[in-house]
């Protein structure tokens, strides 16, 4: 397991795993390397939507291009949690942060579309009201041969809930329950504008990198 900085970090200290614990933004970067020197390995990766979606942004576009057989989870809270509040690349526009003290003005990424629009063959979400279908999703991507990302939407009572309502942490949960909407009938429209699909959103198979890349050596060495 290979985690970056933020909340989502401490999980290394929760599992029984091989762990690393590197800089911010750069845990896919360092779990490609632990998977391409031995892709024996089952690698899972841990990381925030800032740690993932802003710093690491583009180590989430070439993981998820390569197809590499990663399985990344990104516990979305919408904000960064540990730094002091600042706004991250999936704070909805017009919600408060410590850098958005009157409303953010920049569009939110939807992170799940990004991995998909990238290359990544396993892409799901899930909310920890619906911790049982969460787990599942994650099960899922951890079987999955190649590039699995899984977005877990989580909340932060502590700066965004105090800065946009509500600061309760169930209120939040049930909030988060009436918001998710199953994949298979969520539509696209205005009355959707504040709701978001979970389960699994985009499933294919395609040659994973390690794979590919032990044919190469291969080939190489007949030469």
């Amino acid at each position: 397991m290979v985690a970056g900085i933020g909340c989502s970090g401490r999980a290394t200290a929760y599992f029984d795993f091989s762990t690393v614990h590197c800089t911010h933004g750069r845990a896919l970067a360092v779990a490609t390397g632990v998977k391409a020197a031995d892709p024996e390995l089952q690698v899972i990766v841990v990381m925030g939507d800032g740690d993932c979606a802003a710093i690491g942004g583009n180590h989430l576009i070439h993981a998820a291009r390569r197809n590499i057989d990663l399985t990344a989870v990104v516990y979305n809270n919408l904000i960064y949690g540990m730094t002091g509040g600042q706004m991250s690349p999936t704070t909805r526009e017009g919600d408060i942060s410590t850098t958005s003290v009157l409303g953010n003005i920049e569009q939110a990424f939807d992170i799940c579309e990004l991995a998909w629009a990238a290359g990544a063959t396993y892409v799901a979400r899930g909310i920890p009201y619906s911790y049982q279908q969460l787990v599942t999703l994650i099960a899922g991507g951890i079987v999955h041969k190649g590039f699995s990302f899984v977005e877990a939407v989580s909340s932060c009572p502590t700066y965004y809930g105090r800065q946009n309502k509500p600061a309760d942490p169930s209120e939040m949960l049930k909030m988060m329950k009436k918001a998710a909407v199953p994949a298979a009938s969520f539509k696209e429209g205005p009355e959707m504008r504040d709701r978001f699909p979970v389960g699994v959103l985009h499933h294919v198979e395609r040659e994973e990198y390690t794979h590919a890349y032990q044919e190469v050596q291969r080939r190489a060495q007949e030469r």
